[in-house]
């Protein structure tokens, strides 16, 4: 039997060979190597390969391709696409009269065939996924060997040279050569070597200039601090393109507004020294004049461009000497007028007719907006030697109500939770682009019922009921009690006011909370924000908490969780800062990073109102301070592959004792436990942080991390187990992740993921041993989970599952290498679905 089966997995392996995809003479390619690359971009002249081998990694693509084409029948489906049009010209011949029912005809026919077209041309859903074997072109060799001499050359290299050459594997001893004889798959795979001789690189030595403008020559001499290249630098031709369009913007911002980069021409001198380049900046004049600067004599702005009604025109009003024209002014020109940055006698600046899109674009009451130029004439000949301009902007309002109703449902704890959300816009509320938005929402959410989780009782499933509503409003400009100047305008500055309330009705317990803040927002550029929130005031209140659920959050109190806190009477007054870089798309097109830094600070003033508030209204208030960074780096390897990684961390501590509920044992019953108010230092329950869940170490359930070597356990069949079941806050949070990113078929892309982490203590928790951090082990307790993941990608939505499993667990009980004990029980492998990506 063993010998039986051994046979046959042989001949199955012989059976799969790719040379059965292969016609006579043809080879696979199997390899590309790259020789003798020292100064250059060897990635970038990889992408100039004309042939690369089939994808075996993270995916045998050639093995995949080679499955599906096991049950491909091209000749069948041939037939059947025959049959399928003859059967509908049939049909479409019979129903010729009825238009309709003809053009139905059209649409399913089209639909059908299509698809089986497809099928035909480029496989079934398998080989699809997979692909055809690359067939070796020496002609395509021969056009990159070309393709990488251009390369070089372009990049200071102008003496490298370039071979390649091409080798047919021979495995003598192969298990395919012994099983299928001397024509095997081994002898037909070929390997090309394309080797570079560099050669030293030729550098600027002089750069000279030759500007016939003395005006634009003083400019561009000026700018020279600025410029892209330096003596001593390599030559390199896409750094001179940049230079050309650096020039062309230089100058049009000074009021070029005719200047093309056409103009410009950059001589490159090799004859001078061995090794060097001497360039030339050459800019010539137009045919028959030299270069003029405009400025600009008038400013119009259109305020409902695109609606014509007859027999009326424009009015027209004035402001700063621009004059804005609409049928009926709906927006303030006063509110216009601080957006612009093309103004009346103002030089020409492309960067400050950008600026003015793009502030105009930000006010969100515009569907769109242009700015366009006029030259002056003058009114007897005609000419526009006046070198004026004048400047139109055309704007056109977008709708004022925009309504969105949204309605799904949730399925959580075994339970279907129904939802609906109403949102409301209302733009140019006030008159002065403002923009209101109102919002309501309601649901019912599946959860499972807290009461009984420390006992390690089995949850039940309830039905929680979701109540919400908040209105935010923005303004264009920063809300101050003094006058701001025209310098902010490029800042885009916006202040924003938000409240909101959300009701919670659960089995054990009702709450509710309304939070407010005032936010002011502006822009560095179109990657940098920054928000200034002085006021973020949030007021919880629980007003019915079940007796049973109580006393789960007394048992959860003497085991050091503070999730009791977020239950009491409280008012948080906050002030916090934000600022995010964030230089990467929606799409993930490109290198990018993220960074954000964030800070918050927590009843600084309680010392004026605490007595009042704790003693009159019962409300605890918390003084405390919060520092978080979060920073995230995407680097592209492919196009549309990713490595992607991500370190946050963060620390929270309170700055004050304040009054809060503890549960001590009781001194008079053994045994039991009472509830007394002491003076301690805490923070809000939220303001806490927390560890594992979809976005952090995924292969821990949410907020189940830590804290430190902490150990939560229970009872199991009389056997002591850890206790995933309990929320774990911490004072410090570390954590970091590291994801592949690549493409699998289609919109479906895969991941592969480690992530790292924990929280921790600031001081010594009695209630949770080895929950502090200390700087000479803390290194030693970070949590590792690995895993993959699938995303589908449909443009507008990303819907993302993730399954990770443990590889070292600090809080282990035994080995902490838990990836030896892996299963997919709840504890060791966790199940993630989200929408967008992790980070």
């Amino acid at each position: 039997m063993p010998a039986a089966l051994t046979g046959a997995l042989l001949l199955l392996l012989v059976g799969c060979s790719p040379l059965r995809l292969l016609g006579p003479k043809q080879k696979l390619l199997s390899r590309v190597r790259l020789v003798g690359v020292e100064q250059a971009d060897a990635e970038r002249i990889a992408a100039l390969y004309q042939q690369k081998p089939n994808t075996s990694f993270p995916l045998p693509k050639l093995a995949i391709y080679q499955l599906g084409r096991t049950v491909y029948n091209k000749e069948r489906l041939q037939t059947k696409l025959a049959r399928i049009q003859k059967e509908f010209d049939e049909r479409l011949q019979a129903a010729r009269p009825d238009s309709v029912k003809v053009g139905k005809l059209l649409v399913r026919r089209e639909k059908r065939t299509s698809r089986l077209q497809r099928t035909i041309d480029k496989g079934n859903a398998i080989m699809r996924i997979g692909e055809p074997p690359v067939i070796y072109d020496s002609a395509l060799t021969r056009r990159t060997v070309e393709q990488i001499g251009i390369f070089l050359k372009s990049k200071g290299f102008f003496r490298s040279k370039v071979t390649a050459t091409d080798t047919v594997a021979d495995r003598r001893f192969s298990l395919g050569r012994l099983l299928g004889g001397p024509d095997t798959v081994h002898n037909r795979r070929v390997t090309v070597t394309y080797r570079i001789t560099e050669n030293q690189p030729f550098k600027y030595s002089q750069l000279d200039f030759d500007i016939p403008d003395s005006a634009i020559a003083r400019r561009v001499v000026a700018s020279q601090p600025a410029s892209l290249l330096h003596v001593g630098d390599q030559y390199d031709e896409e750094v001179i393109g940049n230079e050309r369009a650096r020039l062309e913007t230089l100058l049009k911002n000074q009021g070029y507004f005719d200047f093309r980069q056409q103009y410009v021409t950059l001589e490159a001198d090799t004859s001078f020294a061995p090794a060097t380049v001497r360039l030339r900046t050459l800019i010539a004049d137009p045919a028959g004049r030299r270069h003029y600067q405009y400025t600009i004599r008038r400013v119009r702005f259109i305020a409902d461009a695109g609606l014509t009604r007859f027999g009326q025109t424009r009015d027209t009003l004035v402001q700063d000497s621009v004059y804005y024209l609409a049928y009926k002014h709906q927006i303030s020109p006063k509110t216009l007028d601080r957006k612009l940055t093309v103004r009346p006698g103002d030089t020409y600046s492309l960067s400050s007719t950008l600026l003015t899109q793009r502030q105009l674009s930000n006010l969100d009451v515009f569907r769109f907006n242009t700015v366009n130029y006029l030259r002056v004439r003058n009114q007897t000949t005609g000419d526009t030697t006046r070198r004026q301009l004048d400047a139109v902007i055309n704007a056109s309002p977008a709708k004022k109500y925009q309504e969105t109703t949204e309605a799904g449902a949730t399925y959580v704890a075994l339970l279907l939770g129904p939802f609906a959300n109403e949102r409301l816009k209302i733009r140019n509320v006030f008159g002065g682009a403002e923009v209101l938005e109102l919002g309501v929402r309601a649901g019912f959410e599946g959860q499972y019922t807290r009461t009984g989780q420390v006992e390690g009782l089995p949850a039940q499933s309830v039905y929680t009921t979701q109540l919400g509503a908040n209105a935010n409003l923005v303004l264009p400009q920063f809300l101050v009690p003094w006058r701001t100047n025209r310098f902010l305008t490029q800042y885009n500055p916006r202040t924003r006011i938000n409240a909101a309330y959300n009701y919670v009705l659960r089995p054990e317990y009702t709450r509710t909370n309304l939070e407010a803040t005032y936010d002011y927002i502006w822009q560095r550029s179109a990657f940098h924000q920054y928000v200034l929130t002085p006021v973020a005031i949030s007021l919880v209140n629980t007003p019915r908490l079940d007796d049973a659920f109580r006393d789960t959050l007394n048992s959860l109190a003497r085991r050091g969780s503070p999730l009791k806190q977020s239950f009491s009477r409280q008012l948080v007054p906050t002030f916090n800062a934000t600022s995010l870089y964030n230089s990467n798309d929606f799409n993930q097109t490109r290198n990018a990073y993220y960074l954000r830094l964030f800070a918050e600070a927590g009843g600084l003033t309680k010392s004026l109102y605490e007595t009042y508030l704790k003693d009159k209204l019962g409300l605890n208030v918390y003084n405390f301070a919060k520092l978080n960074a979060d920073y995230r780096r995407y680097y592209k390897i492919g196009p549309k592959s990713f490595v992607v990684y991500r370190l946050n961390a963060g620390i929270v501590s309170a700055l004050s004792k304040s009054s809060v509920e503890v549960v001590i044992p009781s001194p008079t019953i053994p045994g039991e436990s009472e509830t007394v108010i002491q003076r301690r230092y805490v923070i809000p329950y939220d303001k806490y942080f927390f560890a594992g869940g979809a976005s952090s170490v995924r292969a821990w359930r949410p907020r189940r991390l830590g804290p430190g070597t902490y150990t939560s356990t229970k009872t199991d069949n009389g056997e002591t187990v850890q206790n995933f079941d309990l929320e774990q806050p911490g004072e410090i949070l570390m954590e970091g992740s590291l994801e592949y990113r690549f493409p699998l078929y289609s919109f479906i892309n895969g991941a592969l993921f480690t992530d790292f982490g924990n929280v921790w203590t600031l001081n010594d928790d009695n209630l949770r041993p080895g929950a502090q951090f200390q700087a000479n082990r803390f290194y030693r307790q970070f949590a590792v989970g690995s895993g993959v993941g699938v995303r589908f990608d449909f443009t507008f939505l990303i819907l993302r599952l993730d399954v990770a499993t443990k590889v070292y667990d600090p809080t282990a009980l035994g080995n902490k290498f838990v990836i030896s004990r892996f299963s997919l029980s709840d504890n060791q492998t966790a199940f993630n679905i989200g929408i967008g990506y992790p980070f």
